[in-house]
């Protein structure tokens, strides 16, 4: 699974088989928590978060949900830029 980004101690990655594992969405690893979130939505589809690690996903997810939405249609993997400090 490609790690998309880095950021806080968290890392966002993506499968590549769209077909398998709709709808599109995005693994979030943050220690031993892992939690898979929605692209268009933002929302938990599966897994928990702690409250802060989850807000920093959702604003990165929100920040680029175009880019997100566009590699998971093409399945052209790429790394995206992290949250800012």
């Amino acid at each position: 699974m490609p790690t998309l980004a880095r950021f806080y101690g968290i890392t966002m990655r993506m499968y590549y088989q769209q077909s398998e594992h709709n709808p599109p969405h995005v693994h979030a690893q943050y220690g031993d928590m892992s939690a898979e979130i929605e692209i268009k939505t933002g929302e938990i589809l599966d897994g928990n978060l702690p409250k802060k690690a989850l807000a920093l996903v959702s604003k990165w997810v929100h920040l680029h949900q175009g880019e997100l939405l566009d590699i998971w249609e093409t399945q052209e993997f790429k790394e995206i830029a992290p949250l800012e400090k």
